[in-house]
């Protein structure tokens, strides 16, 4: 995370959970959470590919 403590956004993502939630709910929050974030910072660092080199690659269609 940038300059955001992680202590409090684990708070926040507690807070939003509604009552019954279980440790499996919590533990896919963080890490969805975490998948974006680190997709975010590849995108900015350039360690992303084109689609369409991914389906010539792969010979996929449009």
């Amino acid at each position: 995370m940038q300059t955001t403590n992680v202590k409090q956004e684990a708070y926040h993502i507690l807070e939003k959970l509604p009552e019954n939630a279980t440790w499996d709910d919590l533990m896919y929050k963080i890490y969805v959470r975490q998948a974006i974030e680190a997709g975010l910072e590849d995108s900015k660092a350039g360690r992303t590919i084109d689609i369409k080199d991914i389906r010539t690659k792969f010979g996929l269609s449009k």
